[in-house]
């Protein structure tokens, strides 16, 4: 049987965030340098860092990764959620009452 599909699966995810958690997991579990991780998926170098750089810091803070299940899907990585009315630049402009 031929599971090239299964292994691409894993070595090329589609999906951001499986494709940070892999990422990730080569960096943390294989021992792939973070230079060799970034190119595999297809990241930039720095980009990279930053992005070991918010695990690393979500992970002191207690923060969950995003790809956890209940973890915010949207954002940075360990980013809040947003709570609260939104900022006063989103809001719009009352309209006259005519």
């Amino acid at each position: 049987m031929d599971d090239n599909d299964s292994r691409d699966f894993f070595l090329k995810p589609s999906c951001p965030s499986q494709r940070q958690y892999e990422a990730l997991r080569a960096v943390f579990v294989e021992g792939l340098s973070q230079k060799a991780a970034a190119i595999r998926f297809g990241y930039s170098p720095g980009a990279f860092r930053q992005l070991v750089l918010e695990f690393r810091s979500a992970r002191t803070a207690g923060n969950p990764p995003p790809f956890l299940p209940g973890a915010a899907p949207e954002g940075r990585l360990g980013a809040p959620r947003r709570t609260g009315p939104p900022s006063s630049t989103s809001r719009r402009s009352p309209t006259p009452a005519s």
